[in-house]
């Protein structure tokens, strides 16, 4: 019954990773061993669970039924295994989650050492990919995610506020002027973050769209504010990418009066299937860590240079 187990578990993890190549990393075991298992599952089921060609690995048909049924059945041998350990009282096991890269590396993991410290014997593998995923397809227990949610099956708790802003460097500044409404924005070069349409990406409150020349795009938040700090253009990004460039003075917030209506940030968690005791507990932890983002913090209370001007410019007497 094991080995039918850790076939579930191969099969599984191919699909989730997309290939057999980095379904084997992602079990930690060789290419061949997981090859071999789903060819005797293959053989034992006879049925074919996957068309595979030099490109890509796809499910067939049998393979997608049988697909969902191995990851409910691991879903209850998970839950059954966690409840017989949390009979102890000690949460054990590990979550999967999938983040955004940028969120993940200077938000999240600097307050994953707390709750690590808290539960021991809970291991944390988050997966930073700014692409959607199928958490029930993929394995994931959890996603976290920074957008207008659509309706779905999953169940969302709200984290915190995402704000966006629209910076720039002295340098920039100081060469076209300061903009005073979103259509100033024509004059200057733009900075745009490749994965995400121009019409959204440069949208200020009203669902005002200036026309921005862009002649830089780039596939990383974190690569959009490094050009923007360097003079390369203006850029709209989110408080938490930009608030350390913005505090030491490498990046102006402007048209601060203008900015969009914020969004937040959520965790996901599928509602097909019952929420581990550990993977509740870590939302619980992440809603409270995340009550006051830090990264908002200056910028809120108009300590930044950026906010400070625009808050002056708007309060000014004429």
């Amino acid at each position: 019954m094991a080995d039918r187990f850790e076939d579930l578990r191969a099969l599984v993890a191919v699909v989730s990773a997309g290939g057999f190549a980095a379904g084997a990393e992602r079990l930690g075991v060789a290419k061949s061993a997981v090859s071999r298992r789903i060819r005797e599952l293959e053989d034992r089921l006879g049925a074919r669970l996957f068309d595979r060609t030099t490109r890509r690995v796809q499910l067939t048909e049998a393979g997608h039924t049988f697909h969902d049924r191995a990851v409910e059945l691991l879903a209850g041998l998970e839950e059954a295994e966690e409840a017989a350990s949390n009979a102890s009282g000690e949460l054990k096991g590990r979550i999967r989650v999938t983040a955004p890269v940028y969120f993940t590396t200077h938000c999240l993991a600097p307050v994953l050492g707390e709750f690590l410290e808290r539960h021991p014997a809970v291991t944390l593998s988050i997966d930073t990919d700014d692409r959607m995923v199928d958490l029930v397809r993929d394995g994931f227990d959890l996603a976290i995610r920074i957008a207008d949610l659509r309706d779905s099956s999953l169940v969302a708790s709200r984290l915190a506020t995402i704000r966006h802003v629209c910076v720039a460097s002295p340098a920039l500044l100081k060469r076209f002027g300061t903009p005073q409404k979103p259509e100033d924005l024509s004059r200057f070069p733009g900075v745009v973050y490749s994965k995400r349409e121009e019409a959204s990406y440069w949208r200020f409150a009203n669902n005002v769209v200036p026309t921005v020349t862009s002649q830089l795009d780039l596939a990383s938040g974190e690569a959009v504010r490094e050009a923007a700090i360097a003079g390369l253009g203006v850029a709209m990004l989110p408080t938490f990418i930009v608030h350390d460039a913005v505090r030491r003075g490498a990046l102006s917030i402007i048209l601060a009066k203008h900015t969009r209506p914020p969004i937040a940030v959520h965790v996901l968690h599928p509602s097909m299937r019952n929420q581990t005791a550990r993977a509740r507990t870590f939302i619980d932890f992440l809603v409270d860590a995340f009550s006051e983002p830090f990264w908002d913090r200056d910028l809120l209370d108009g300590q930044t240079t950026g906010v400070v001007l625009e808050k002056r410019r708007a309060t000014s007497p004429r």
